[in-house]
């Protein structure tokens, strides 16, 4: 049997969870890093995930000892391109339409379920719609939902797709434009996932790389909760009063992988609302 191998994560935030991040092993944190003993496998696995990530701002830095041998390195990537053809789906229900755009930057369905659910019952202003992920969420989440969306074929499809849940009667449906819209409208909650960009920066991001966020940020409403999806390389630093949250997928291929984070300023609403 061979000897544990020493792996070493340094660049983790406290609010990422290295177990579902790394490993399902023992981690032991020393501020921004963590330090488990594994398999030589689930060393391998871990570098493979880990290769040019980038998280709150920083690329993880992974460090192997004894170092990993090269078939070692390859039977690791080899295993995580197989993994990845297995991920969390955007829509289940068959019949839903979505651009390409709309299809890649879609919250997956049961994270926008999961993410829906602590607002149960409140006023939700979806402000950048889309083919309608997040909308739907907070609609079968129960909650009063106003979606926008400026495109007007997505927002046809974020129709659609309401319809194809059942829920194409409890959205209010707006085209037009966030910045415009957004101070003639009462919520509880303004959520938004603005348009990341195909190429945007999996190192680091920050506000100013998603202009429509920093517009909207910068006439944020006091008492009024704010909630914005972001890459996984987003610089929560640069937010000191929004508390971020990493959102992993649920399928095998993608359980260890971060696919956004969310930062919120103000609390939930619903009674039901859990640590998040």
């Amino acid at each position: 049997m061979s000897s544990p191998i020493r792996v070493r994560v340094k660049g983790l935030p406290t609010w990422v969870d290295p177990n579902r991040l790394l490993a399902d092993v023992v981690w032991e944190r020393d501020q921004n890093a963590v330090t488990a003993h594994v398999s030589r496998e689930i060393a391998a696995d871990i570098s493979a995930r880990t290769r040019g990530v980038g998280i709150n701002g920083q690329l993880l830095q992974v460090v192997v000892r004894p170092s990993l041998k090269r078939s070692d390195v390859r039977a690791g990537r080899l295993r995580d391109a197989r993994a990845r053809r297995d991920t969390t789906p955007g829509f289940r229900r068959k019949g839903t339409r979505c651009d390409d755009e709309g299809r890649w930057s879609l919250t997956p369905e049961d994270l926008a379920l999961t993410m829906a659910k602590p607002w149960a019952g409140a006023r939700v202003v979806d402000l950048t719609c889309g083919a309608g992920g997040n909308a739907i969420g907070f609609a079968r989440a129960g909650c009063h939902v106003t979606a926008i969306e400026r495109d007007a074929r997505r927002l046809s499809d974020a129709r659609h797709n309401a319809q194809r849940y059942a829920v194409g009667d409890t959205i209010t449906f707006v085209q037009g434009d966030a910045l415009a819209l957004a101070p003639t409208l009462e919520a509880d909650l303004f959520f938004v996932d603005p348009p990341w960009g195909v190429e945007w920066n999996r190192e680091r991001t920050t506000a100013q790389d998603l202009p429509l966020l920093e517009a909207l940020l910068a006439n944020k409403r006091p008492g009024v909760a704010f909630l914005a999806k972001v890459p996984p390389s987003f610089d929560a630093t640069t937010m000191p009063a929004a508390k971020p949250r990493a959102w992993f997928g649920c399928a095998q291929g993608d359980h260890h992988r971060i696919k956004f984070v969310t930062l919120r300023w103000g609390s939930v609403l619903s009674p039901s609302a859990t640590a998040s």
